[in-house]
């Protein structure tokens, strides 16, 4: 009896212990998008380009599109392309610079660009300003350990073609002309060095969000659904999915019937891939991060600082900590924030259950989930000591960026909640993943997004990687779909880093329409004799 009385109410948490309707008798929807964020605007944006006629429907438990961790002030907003993430440049044992990751993620990053160029020169997204903003990219160390990795972080990355450009200086002067706030009152015998990138960008990424899919409703003829859960994912007759949602005004619940399904449910997503069954969700895990954010409202402070400022992580920290001195463009004025600094909680979401992690663990992923929590102890500490942080320790951790800085001026606003992957390894047993990965049924019918950083910035590559694991997959093959893609994104299958005349091309047709800064490349006589010639782009600034 006392057994029945506990797991009533944890059946009834999981939503497991009530039967589904039947599907509706309406015509069964080519595309389910679960989540309204920048990844599902991105995804139904791409498909209904290539394919108008595909039939798409949104659900998004909030009251809003792009509320959670899309909202401008729920992720960093930083256009990632590797310029000033230290944590994508690491050290390797023979003591050099590995730079793959860097320009991995600056390729994507001027995916994202093309993508968001197309979809401005359509007019599907309205004034570029709106959403994206240069920003110098900088990165900021002290202490002769960590000025040395700079140093052969900024010689290593002057190798690659995509980061030409960047400047490097330990010149207090110099510094002081670009961050003067950093620089103010400083130990004038404290060594320190920095790297400077003009080609930065801030990117709105609820703004953007917000824009796509209202074109998406307007001119696409999307079907939004917002304030509804969905509940389930099953199996259906005929290769169909059934998607059970929920009205959250009134509690009804509906079954739809979907050929594919899309879970773009963020820190949500996993609790949705586990119902549906597919043995590709097996393994899989997920540990919540949040985080949280000191803001100025010191309009003086707000004024003096035009940058991005990254440091370095504290040892065990996840990539979402990495500590920045930030300029934000919001709505259209600019903001001042540091961090993050990061939370804990067992929620999956920022507006998430309690239960989201406990309610996540099964048979099927309990053993890496262990070997994760057990590898991971460095993590562990550096939660709970950034949970156990009063005002003045944080405090102490912004002087370290701005030495005058003082407590009335900043205040704690709580950011976005991330799901780092825990998963299954044959070797290690359970392995905390950092990035985002696509994980998708055998057929493709239903694909799902887990993790976290760099996450926005590349949404437009990921995507893409969707579509090519999706039931999507034989139709990207074709001419047409292949001649769609390259109006969308003109770099379509070639790689930027490597070829400095088509760099040059590709980044000044995109910089142009967004009206960005750009910078062109220095081509060898020959590659430039046999290049085709770039368009003219009065609209481009050259980055000095």
């Amino acid at each position: 009896m006392r057994t029945s009385l506990i797991l009533v109410p944890l059946c009834l948490a999981l939503a497991s212990c009530t039967k589904n309707p039947a599907p509706t008798s309406a015509p069964p929807v080519d595309v389910v998008l679960i989540g309204a964020g920048v990844m599902s605007a991105t995804l139904g944006t791409m498909l209904k380009e290539l394919d108008p006629a595909l039939t798409v429907t949104m659900f998004e438990r909030m009251d809003s599109v792009s509320a959670e961790s899309s909202d401008a002030m729920n992720n960093a907003g930083t256009g990632h392309s590797g310029f000033a993430e230290l944590n994508y440049t690491p050290e390797t044992p023979d003591g050099g610079i590995d730079t793959h990751k860097a320009v991995d993620i600056n390729e994507q990053f001027e995916i994202s660009k093309q993508f968001w160029a197309y979809q401005v020169q359509k007019q599907y997204l309205g004034a570029p300003q709106t959403f994206i903003n240069n920003v110098p990219h900088m990165s900021f160390v002290w202490g002769a350990e960590n000025i040395a990795y700079l140093h052969k972080r900024y010689d290593a990355l002057q190798k690659e073609n995509l980061f030409k450009g960047m400047v490097y200086t330990e010149d207090n002067e110099q510094l002081r002309k670009w961050i003067p706030l950093v620089m103010n009152g400083r130990d004038p015998k404290q060594k320190v060095a920095a790297t400077r990138m003009e080609l930065g960008t801030d990117v709105n990424f609820g703004a953007l969000t917000r824009s796509m899919v209202t074109h998406l409703t307007g001119t696409h003829g999307m079907t939004l659904n917002l304030r509804t859960q969905v509940e389930d994912i099953k199996r259906g007759d005929k290769g169909l999915w059934n998607v059970t949602v929920k009205d959250l005004a009134d509690g009804q619940k509906r079954t739809v019937q979907a050929k594919f399904v899309f879970i773009g449910a963020g820190g949500g997503a996993l609790p949705l891939l586990e119902k549906t069954g597919i043995p590709e969700a097996k393994g899989y895990g997920g540990v919540p991060v949040g985080g949280q954010w000191l803001v100025t409202n010191n309009q003086a402070l707000i004024d003096a600082h035009a940058a991005k400022v990254y440091g370095k992580a504290s040892v065990g920290s996840p990539p979402m900590s990495v500590p920045h001195l930030d300029t934000r463009i919001i709505d259209g004025k600019k903001a001042l924030l540091f961090g993050p600094f990061a939370t804990f909680s067992t929620k999956f979401l920022k507006n998430g259950s309690w239960i989201d992690m406990p309610a996540s663990i099964g048979t099927g992923n309990v053993k890496p989930m262990l070997g994760a929590g057990v590898d991971n102890i460095p993590l562990t500490k550096y939660l709970i000591q950034q949970v156990m942080n009063t005002p003045e320790e944080r405090l102490a951790t912004l002087r370290e960026y701005l030495p005058q800085a003082k407590l009335e001026d900043w205040t704690l606003v709580n950011a976005g909640q991330r799901v780092q992957i825990v998963k299954d390894d044959p070797k290690k047993g359970g392995i905390l993943q950092f990035g985002t990965e696509v994980v998708a049924s055998a057929d493709g019918s239903v694909t799902a997004l887990l993790g976290a950083s760099p996450g926005a910035s590349t949404a437009a590559p990921i995507m893409l990687k969707v579509l090519q694991a999706s039931a999507f997959r034989d139709q990207l093959k074709t001419s047409a779909w292949r001649a769609k893609m390259k109006e969308m994104v003109p770099s379509y299958g070639r790689k930027l880093n490597g070829d400095p005349a088509f760099a040059n091309q590709i980044r000044q047709q995109s910089s142009a329409v967004l009206g960005l800064k750009t910078l062109v490349l220095d081509v060898p006589p020959a590659v430039a004799a046999s290049a085709p010639s770039a368009p003219a782009v009065p609209h481009a600034v050259a980055a000095r």
